[in-house]
């Protein structure tokens, strides 16, 4: 839970990585929309032309240190998300491992170096890298001391907490890999189709209420999203409300209460695909204390979103916009 909670108040590792080893089946949770959600989130889409990184480069880490990037023939990145960039940018041929949360088509053949949440130094190591992509809440300390300490660089990425981290960290792995004209095209692409998304949103008055449950069934893990659980950027993009930060949850995530769901008074429930198949889909999700009597619950109004993309904050988050969009309000557009 400490990983859990830390990664969705930045990026998205610990969750991630808790989807994939709670919930190992790939089918869809009942509903087309989601089906469809989860088809579009599959691949990522490079730029039409790859660039050619000019090296070497000096960029300062997140965690302080100036680090020195002399090739990048051989890139780990640490995340799903840092992943997405990477072979977004056309440099998808130079990464040779993933991290167990890079769930894309394009890398689902590398090996992965991650047990559990944990990075295996042991592994990345055995691949020679020459560069490191890590999140700030990659690790354990001592496996990241380790690949340094063999001199491998190791760029630390700032976390993403919503819309507007996109671009900057675009911007801040592609200085590292010495492609910075290409990282400032996947901005403004990604941007435009953000931007593009958002004009397509009905303009209602009476913004619907939308709460960002957090469903592991498998391990009897029930949270509702709050200010910093990494949802209500995206929710306000849609024109949404975020329910639990509203109803005055100040954590990332709290145990779901019928109180807190009572308060939170969702119109809709946003969930990630692999939680809402652990609880037995919408049937089961009614079934969790304080559910069914949300106008959400009686309505039976649940969006759901693949998890290896919906809190990423990069170059899919657009898809994952309009997913949340055409699911939000449907025919009301």
């Amino acid at each position: 839970m400490r990983r859990l909670r830390t990664r969705v108040a930045g990026a998205l590792l610990a969750v991630l990585a808790l989807t994939v080893t709670a919930c190992s089946s790939d089918s869809s949770p009942e509903g087309a929309p989601a089906a469809e959600a989860e088809a579009a989130a599959d691949r990522v889409e490079p730029l039409a032309d790859a660039p050619t990184p000019q090296l070497p480069v000096t960029v300062r880490s997140s965690d302080g240190r100036k680090v020195t990037v002399r090739d990048a023939e051989r890139i780990v990145p640490l995340s799903g998300s840092l992943s997405e960039i990477v072979f977004t940018l056309g440099l998808g041929d130079r990464v040779v491992a993933r991290d167990i949360t890079a769930t894309f088509a394009q890398a689902e053949k590398l090996p992965v170096v991650t047990r559990n949440h944990d990075v295996s130094a042991e592994s990345v190591l055995s691949l020679k890298p020459d560069l490191v992509l890590a999140e700030t809440t990659t690790g354990p300390d001592e496996a990241m001391d380790q690949i340094r300490d063999a001199g491998v660089p190791v760029l630390v990425v700032d976390p993403a907490k919503g819309l507007e981290d996109v671009g900057p960290r675009i911007g801040t792995v592609a200085r590292a890999l010495g492609v910075p004209a290409a990282g400032e095209e996947l901005t403004k692409r990604s941007e435009d189709r953000i931007a593009a998304v958002r004009k397509d949103i009905p303009k209602k008055t009476d913004k619907p209420r939308v709460a960002f449950l957090y469903l592991r069934g498998t391990a009897s893990v029930y949270l509702i999203g709050g200010k910093d659980s990494g949802a209500t950027s995206l929710l306000e993009a849609a024109g949404a409300v975020d329910g639990g930060a509203e109803s005055g949850l100040e954590k990332d995530f709290t145990t779901i209460t019928t109180e807190a769901l009572a308060k939170a008074a969702p119109d809709a429930i946003l969930v990630m695909s692999k939680g809402l198949e652990s609880v037995g889909g919408i049937d089961g999700l009614v079934k969790i204390p304080g559910v069914a009597q949300t106008p959400a619950g009686m309505e039976r109004r649940v969006v759901s979103i693949e998890d290896g993309v919906l809190l990423n904050y990069g170059p899919r988050t657009d898809e994952v916009l309009k997913s949340l969009v055409d699911q939000l309000y449907g025919d009301t557009k």
